[in-house]
């Protein structure tokens, strides 16, 4: 197992390179210059900024900057962000707390959903369960986020005053009342991220669990005479749950850009906000390391989603 999880991340090693590498190719060759400001700021001398150019390295070429960035990098160094003149690690973690909350609580909202009724739809097809589940999956897929959310804010905060539409980085409580606030400003975001999950998750475990109870362990387990309950959860839930976990090791990517949306909406202080800041402000090393956190948590994931493989199913080898 440990040799199989160190040969998963030696693959890792060159996907991280050759994504960084395309990232930083593709954001130096895009327009904008982080430094346009103090070009056009008439109170920094003209010697003052070409010397901060020269300092970070911003006329060198293009090869160049890529291996000092990468070398920096295998140093903990991230990078300074010339708008929040700040590192660019420091600023990561500010925000990077808040958004992990928002998708981790979304992701396990949409599990509690999803996995129980797309399971229960499967033994009962094309019942009336069935139909409504199917009904509301293909209608919580269709609609976007952020059609969503600003449907949550006109319902729950305009209309009824219930939730704050706004989250707040810095609530003024301590104790239960600051738990209290966190969980009552996290409310509207996580079951706009959630539902969207549930919904195309529904319909993939349903999916999948209709092909397992087909099969003939099954049926020999019904004929065993076990219930019905035990054949369900302890024989054909837990096969059918290997698509499941793929498909959700593959949508991290979706995942993490439908919350850069609804972190917009409910102007959420995590690192997708910071991305679009980021990009609107041509603060290229903040765009860089966000971009390659997204992609180190995807190769993190996928990692994960393997080695579950072997938890579900000891039938597959790690060797």
């Amino acid at each position: 197992m440990s040799q199989y999880v160190l040969r998963r991340l030696l693959i890792a090693v060159p996907s991280l390179l050759g994504i960084s590498l395309v990232l930083f190719i593709v954001l130096a060759l895009a327009p904008g210059d982080p430094f346009s400001e103090l070009a056009t700021n008439p109170n920094v001398p003209p010697e003052v900024a070409a010397a901060l150019r020269a300092k970070f390295g911003l006329d060198d070429p293009i090869h160049i900057r890529y291996l000092r960035w990468l070398a920096a990098m295998a140093q903990g160094d991230w990078g300074f962000s010339f708008v929040s003149r700040m590192d660019v690690d420091t600023l990561i973690l500010q925000r990077l707390p808040a958004t992990l909350y928002v998708i981790g609580s979304a992701q396990i909202l949409a599990l509690l959903i999803a996995i129980p009724v797309g399971v229960y739809a499967a033994t009962r097809p094309y019942s009336i369960f069935d139909q409504i589940a199917n009904t509301f999956a293909f209608i919580g897929f269709s609609l976007p986020t952020f059609f969503t959310g600003l449907l949550f804010i006109l319902i729950f905060s305009v209309t009824l005053d219930w939730l704050p539409f706004v989250y707040s980085g810095d609530i003024k409580a301590t104790g239960f009342r600051w738990l209290f606030e966190q969980i009552r400003q996290a409310i509207m975001p996580v079951m706009v991220l959630g539902l969207f999950q549930a919904a195309s998750m529904t319909r993939f475990v349903r999916s999948a669990m209709l092909d397992v109870i087909r099969l003939d362990y099954v049926t020999t387990a019904r004929a065993k005479g076990l219930g019905q309950a035990k054949v369900i959860v302890k024989h054909a839930m837990r096969n059918a749950m290997i698509p499941v976990v793929t498909l959700i090791a593959l949508q991290m990517p979706a995942v993490f850009g439908g919350a850069i949306v609804t972190e917009q909406i409910f102007r959420i202080p995590g690192i997708g906000s910071l991305l679009i800041s980021s990009i609107l402000s041509n603060d290229t090393p903040v765009v860089m390391a966000v971009t390659f956190v997204f992609a180190c948590l995807v190769v993190l994931f996928n990692l994960i989603a393997d080695i579950l493989y072997g938890w579900l199913d000891p039938r597959i080898s790690f060797r």
